[in-house]
C-alpha cells in the first residue's frame, strides 16, 4: 500500500495536509523553506522519515532562488539547514537527513553556483528515494517475526503517510499481507491530534488489512482478555542505549506489554537512531499547544482557563523493547551489541 505524503514536482514540494484527512485530500504546494518550516512545526507533514525528507527539500527551496557569490551561497545553504532543522525538536530524522545533505554537498563543493543548487536537490532527492528503500527492507525483515492469524496492536502512524509511501510499523504489516500472511490490526486512536483514527485506520482500510479502532485506553482490556499478540509502532528518536521516543502513550503501551507478556517491537530506519546521546533523558520532548487538548479539531472539550499538560511524545525505556526492526534487520538485546555494527556505519556515513 502506498500513501506517499510528498511529491517533488516542476521545483514545488507537493505535501499532502494530513490535518484534513480522512475527510479530504488537499495538497498544499511549498516553495520557499519559510512554507515547509511552517508545513513541518504545523503538522501538514507529519512522521519522523517524511519530516526528514520535507526538511531536505525545503533546505533546496531556501536556496534554489539565490543570486550572489558560491561564498554567499554557502553561507546562505547552512543557515537554511539550521532554519529547517528547528521546525521540531524530538524526531532525530530531520536532523540527521538535513546533516547528511550538507555535510556531501560540502564535501563535494561545486565552484559554479548552478552545480551548487543541482547537488543540493540531488542529495534531497538520493535520501528520498533511500527512504523508500529501507521503509521496503524494514517491511521484510519485520514481517518473518509475525504469523498469520496474530492480532497486532499499533499506536499512532508510522505508515505510509509518516514516510515516503510505505511505511515502517505500517510496512511491516503490508509486507505481510504481501507475503500471505492474514493479519488482523487495533490501531489506538491517538489523543489528542488522532492520527491512529484519522490515519492508520483511513491507511489500513484502504489496504484492505482488517482493522479495528480502539480508544487509547481500551487497550490494557484487550490484552488482558488475550485479545492482542504483538505490538508494533514507530519511533521519532532512539538513544544509544536503545532508550527510545515515540507518540505520548507508547510508554504506557509498553509498561501494558510487558506485563501481559506480550512482544513490543520498534520499527525505524537508521536515520532515527541518535547515536550521539546516550540515553532517553537527554531526548527533547515537543510540548504542544492547550487547545488541541481542549478544542480538538474546533470543538470545546474542555472549561475555559483549565491548564493543559500536552507533551507530543513520551519515552520507551530500551528494557521495555523487544527488539527493533531496522532495514539491516531485526536487533535484539543486548542493545549494546546488537547495534555496534548499525553505529559504526552511522559514523561512517
Amino acid at each position: 500500500m502506498d500513501a506517499a505524503p510528498l511529491k517533488f514536482r516542476k521545483g514545488a514540494l507537493m505535501l499532502l495536509d494530513q490535518r484534513k484527512l480522512p475527510q479530504r485530500e488537499v495538497w498544499i504546494a511549498c516553495r520557499d523553506s519559510r512554507k515547509v518550516h511552517w508545513a513541518i512545526r504545523d503538522m501538514v507533514v507529519r512522521g519522523a522519515p517524511a519530516i526528514g525528507i520535507a526538511g531536505a527539500y525545503g533546505v533546496y527551496l531556501g536556496i534554489a532562488g539565490f543570486k550572489g557569490s558560491s561564498a554567499a551561497l554557502i553561507r546562505k545553504f547552512k543557515k537554511e539547514a539550521e532554519y529547517l532543522k528547528s521546525s521540531r525538536p524530538t524526531g532525530v530524522n530531520l536532523r540527521n537527513v538535513i546533516d547528511r545533505v550538507v555535510s556531501r554537498v560540502l564535501r563535494e563543493a561545486p565552484a559554479a553556483v548552478p552545480a551548487f543548487k543541482r547537488a543540493v536537490l540531488r542529495e534531497a532527492r538520493q535520501a528520498h528515494e533511500e527512504d523508500i528503500r529501507l521503509c521496503r527492507a524494514i517491511g521484510r525483515y519485520g514481517a518473518k517475526l509475525f504469523r498469520s492469524g496474530e492480532r497486532v496492536l499499533t499506536h499512532c502512524n508510522a505508515g505510509g503517510l509518516a514516510t515516503t509511501g510505505y511505511g515502517t510499523a505500517l510496512g511491516v504489516l503490508y509486507a505481510c499481507q504481501e507475503s500471505g500472511k492474514r493479519l488482523s490490526v487495533y490501531a489506538d486512536e491517538t489523543r489528542p491530534l488522532l492520527q491512529g483514527a484519522r490515519l492508520t485506520a483511513w491507511e489500513l482500510v484502504r489496504s484492505g488489512i482488517p482493522c479495528t479502532l480502539l480508544c487509547d485506553n481500551a487497550a490494557a482490556s484487550l490484552m488482558q482478555a488475550g485479545k492482542i499478540d504483538r505490538i508494533v509502532v514507530g519511533a521519532d528518536r532512539i538513544a544509544a542505549n536503545g532508550d527510545t521516543a515515540n507518540k505520548i502513550g507508547t510508554y504506557s503501551l509498553a509498561v501494558l506489554a510487558r506485563a501481559h507478556g506480550i512482544p513490543m517491537y520498534i520499527a525505524a530506519p537508521s536515520t532515527t537512531f541518535d547515536f550521539h546521546i546516550r540515553s532517553g533523558k537527554q531526548i527533547p520532548i515537543e510540548q504542544r499547544k492547550g487547545h488541541e487538548v481542549t478544542r480538538g479539531f474546533g470543538k470545546a472539550t474542555a472549561p475555559a482557563g483549565v491548564a493543559v499538560e500536552n507533551p507530543a511524545f513520551d519515552v520507551t525505556p530500551f528494557h521495555l523493547i523487544s527488539a527493533f526492526i531496522t532495514e539491516r534487520g531485526v536487533l535484539r538485546p543486548p542493545f549494546s551489541k546488537s547495534f555496534r555494527k548499525l553505529k559504526q556505519d552511522w559514523h561512517r556515513a
